[in-house]
């Protein structure tokens, strides 16, 4: 209430540019990793966070005919992983695609190393240490920081930007395949548990 009234006052002009990039993906895991607070969690940032900005900026951005960049993730268009995570996604992209006259971002930017910390011994020996560094994505933020600045600044911004090359061919053109040749792609594609091997 208290960012509402003073956005309101200060931003009397309107707001040219908002982007949303709180988030946290804290409980990507498998679905045995994690406990219903990861998921709440999870939400409560991703997907409650983002409605809440959004409704009480969103009249000021539309007095200034600005744009909307939200950064969602491939996870919202193709659940590769158990937890909160995908499902925030996925509502966030519902949600953004609700706002079709803005520019929405789309990009990779998750981090295993928390959760897996927290995850049981006997969990951690199943799956390896292996599989996690595999896991793990790219850190070049350049990718994401330039799609946003071109949302931003573009007379015609996109409706969806992907950011790394592993987005454009292998995530991107998986989420529109069947569910079942998804599924079949991403398990091949995963690393293996160390006793799955």
């Amino acid at each position: 209430t208290q960012v509402k009234e003073r956005s309101h006052t200060l931003l009397s002009p309107g707001l040219w540019g908002l982007v949303n990039n709180a988030g946290t993906s804290g409980c990507i895991g498998h679905n045995e990793w994690l406990s219903k607070a990861d998921f709440t969690r999870v939400l409560d940032v991703n997907l409650v966070g983002l409605t809440e900005v959004m409704l009480s900026l969103l009249p000021l951005v539309q007095r200034a005919q600005g744009c909307i960049v939200n950064v969602a993730s491939v996870g919202g268009r193709l659940s590769a992983y158990g937890g909160g995570y995908c499902i925030s996604k996925y509502g966030m992209e519902a949600f953004s695609n609700s706002l079709r006259d803005c520019g929405v971002k789309v990009s990779i930017t998750d981090s295993l190393e928390q959760l897996w910390s927290r995850v049981p011994a006997e969990v951690k020996e199943g799956y390896g240490q292996q599989y996690l560094i595999r896991m793990l994505p790219s850190d070049n933020l350049r990718l994401v920081t330039d799609a946003m600045e071109h949302a931003l600044t573009a007379r015609h911004p996109r409706t969806r930007y992907s950011c790394g090359w592993d987005a454009k061919l292998l995530y991107l053109p998986l989420s529109y395949l069947p569910t079942s040749w998804a599924d079949l792609v991403l398990t091949c594609y995963q690393p293996k548990p160390a006793q799955g091997s």
